[in-house]
This record gives C-alpha cells, structure tokens and sequence, in this order.
C-alpha cells in the first residue's frame, strides 16, 4: 500500500507512507493482537496484486511473451497508483502497508523490469548488459530507501514546493521500457540493440537516484475554465492507448523527459520566491 504525503505529491510511488495510526495498526488486547479489518486488508490487497503483476511479467519475458511482460508492469503501476488512495479514503494506514508498498515497488519496478529488459535484449551482451539490469534494480531500491528514510524529516525542499526529488520508481520502469514500446511501435531492430538499451537503462536509473527536481502530477491544479478540455484530454489519450499503445506510451515518455527541462527551471523560480519569506 502506498500513501500520498500530506502536501502536495505526484505520481504513482512518491506518496507518504507512513500514516496515524487506523485500524490495521495492531494493538494488544488482552495478551493478544486484533485482527485485521477487511477495511484495512483493503489496499494491502491491492498492493499485493500490484506485486504479483509486477513478478508475472518476469514469467511472460521467460516465455518470449515481450507484450504481455510490459503490460504486466503497466498493470502493476496502475494498482500501486491506486493503493494509497484507498488507503488514505478508507482511513486504513498502517506502517506495515508502508513497508509492503516499499518492498512491491522495489520489486514491481526495479527488479522485474530489469530481468525483462535484459531478456529482451542485454542478455546479447552479457557481460555488461547484465550490469545495465542490476543498475536499474539497485537504483529503484536505493531511491525508495531514500524516500523512506526522508519521510519524517521536516526539511524536504521539492516536497514542500510541490516537487518530487528524482524520477518516481513507476515512471523510471516506464522509461526503461521507452525502447521496447519504440521497438514494438516501429519493428526496427536498432531499438533492441544492447548498445542502444544498455547506456538508456544507466541513464533512467542515474534519474531515479538523481536530486533533481522532477514533476508532481498532484500539484497540478487546472483551472476551472480548462478543467473540461483537460478530462476531453484524458480520454483521448485512453482511446489512444487502446488503439495505438505502443506509440501512445514513447509518446508518453517522450512528453515526460521533455517536461523535465521546464520543471528545473520552474522549482528555481518558485524557490527564490520562497527564499525571502522563509528568511
């Protein structure tokens, strides 16, 4: 389970994961721990099935199954979105969701991809291609151990404007993914080079760990006047995926990395607004 900070906060895995104490927290009654509410089972369930989606797509790779591997990670970011919100309407936080959340990520989007992407094409060099893969997992777990261990800290400032630090775990296993669907989308073999995909997979993995400031989809706030076009927006782009997902997702990636730039440039602005007042 994975819960959103109280301030503002963006993506699918940089949410706050430590919540008051609620119903799942285990108490001592009479020499014994409560049970768990199926209020409370609720997300760590979803969390759960986000972990197992995140795994099945390393039995697809094994079984050159390339499409249904990707969208098995894809499924397993979808449910970890979905998770912490649950959590937080059902008033169901627990630290023992936070640690689960940590661990499902860790492996939904790190691990699993690694393994796909050197399957799908490392594994032609497997020397350094293997290297490339263990970078994107340790660099997935180092980045949530740093989230982790910063979430009590009160001096955090890309949260506090509104900003992650670093590519978020679900988005970084969607970059790493940019030269399949590009491979899936064209047919053209040179996106599945191990020279091509082994320096991308560092690149990504440099960007989760990175301290840079980087976009928070639950800052944004559009205005009343453009608030119809942007959900007219939001289902084109799912019509989209269901007839051209391969392009719709690089475009996706394409959009999110291009994005980047801009958000460097407005935490910059944003904070020498903030520096004065904070003085």
């Amino acid at each position: 389970m994975s819960l959103p900070p109280a301030g503002p906060h963006g993506d699918f895995e940089e949410r706050a994961r430590l919540g008051p104490k609620s119903a799942e927290d285990e108490k001592p009654l009479m020499g014994r721990s409560r049970g768990l509410s199926l209020r409370a089972m609720a997300p760590n369930a979803i969390t759960a099935a986000a972990l197992c989606s995140g795994l099945t797509g390393i039995r697809f790779a094994i079984s050159d199954q390339w499409a249904a591997a990707a969208v098995a990670i894809i499924v397993a970011g979808i449910l970890d979105g979905m998770d912490g919100r649950i959590a937080r309407l059902l008033k169901a936080q627990s630290r023992f969701g936070a640690e689960l959340d940590s661990l499902a990520d860790s492996l939904s989007f790190g691990t699993a991809p690694a393994i796909i992407i050197y399957l799908w094409s490392l594994s032609a060099e497997p020397r350094w291609g293997w290297f490339a893969a263990l970078a994107l997992a340790i660099c997935c777990a180092l980045r949530l151990a740093r989230f982790n261990a910063q979430i009590d800290m009160e001096h955090q400032p890309h949260k506090s404007l509104g900003f992650l630090t670093g590519v978020p775990a679900p988005m970084g296993a969607g970059l790493a993914f940019m030269p399949f669907f590009l491979w899936s989308a064209t047919g053209l073999d040179i996106f599945r080079e191990p020279i091509v995909v082994g320096p991308w997979v560092l690149a990504v993995a440099l960007l989760m760990i990175s301290s840079m400031a980087t976009p928070s989809w639950a800052s944004l706030r559009p205005r009343r006047g453009i608030r119809l076009w942007v959900l007219a927006f939001i289902g084109l782009v799912f019509a989209a995926l269901l007839s051209e997902p391969w392009w719709t997702l690089s475009v996706i990636g394409i959009g999110y990395l291009a994005l980047l730039p801009f958000t460097l440039i407005r935490y910059a602005r944003i904070r020498r607004r903030a520096e004065p007042s904070g003085a």
